[in-house]
């Protein structure tokens, strides 16, 4: 797996990176700051991106929103030490499958990374109740905005939040990348949303990413 790494710690980067590719992990490289990771993650295109929450220029969070809403298909995985709610949930709701604290034991860890490569989600031991108290139960709203989507936009987006890109969504449905594009921004439109990760934490949380 291909490994970018993002933390304004120099000695956690080195000793993490080290640890990692003495498991048999490919790191791409590194980034000190929000802004930096942004840019590596375009640039590089790792597998998986492990995000500290607070960094200078922009926070592990922002940085997590901006490369899901462009690279969805890279997994993202915040290694902090903030247990906090607040940034817990953002995370998730962000883009984010993954919470990990830096005071996990590293069997733990890996074990929870070889999760993330089978496409899990995972959380470190003690985090998974506070999410599920959280994102557990569908709200009546968010039954009633299912509902106002057409068969065709629940096709697409289902499909783009199950980590497709545009191109591929288009392939599976016979349409052009610009019908997707435009059937996307139909869904924001309609569930009241201001951008694509919205509509895929949405997606998840309603089930349709199956």
């Amino acid at each position: 797996m291909k490994v970018l790494l993002a933390d304004d710690h120099p000695l956690f980067l080195d000793g993490l990176r080290n640890l990692l590719v003495s498991r048999g992990f490919q790191v791409l490289g590194t980034a000190r700051d929000g802004l930096e990771a942004v840019e590596k993650a375009h640039a590089l295109r790792p597998d998986l991106i492990l995000m500290d929450i607070q960094m200078p220029q922009l926070d592990g969070l922002a940085a997590v929103r901006l490369i899901k809403a462009e690279l969805p298909e890279i997994k993202i995985v915040m290694l902090t030490m903030s247990a906090d709610d607040e940034n817990l949930f953002e995370a998730i709701k962000s883009g984010a499958c993954g919470y990990v604290l830096k005071t996990q034991a590293s069997d733990e860890f890996f074990a929870l990374l070889g999760d993330v490569a089978r496409g899990e989600a995972v959380l470190s031991p003690g985090l998974s109740a506070r999410v599920l108290r959280e994102f557990g139960r569908l709200p009546a709203a968010e039954k009633e905005r299912r509902g106002l989507l057409s068969e065709r936009e629940k096709q697409v987006l289902t499909l783009v939040a199950q980590g497709r890109t545009y191109k591929e969504v288009g392939a599976k449905l016979f349409l052009s990348e610009r019908t997707i594009k435009y059937h996307m921004g139909e869904i924001i439109a309609r569930l009241h949303m201001e951008n694509r990760a919205q509509v895929i934490e949405y997606a998840r949380r309603a089930g349709l990413a199956r």
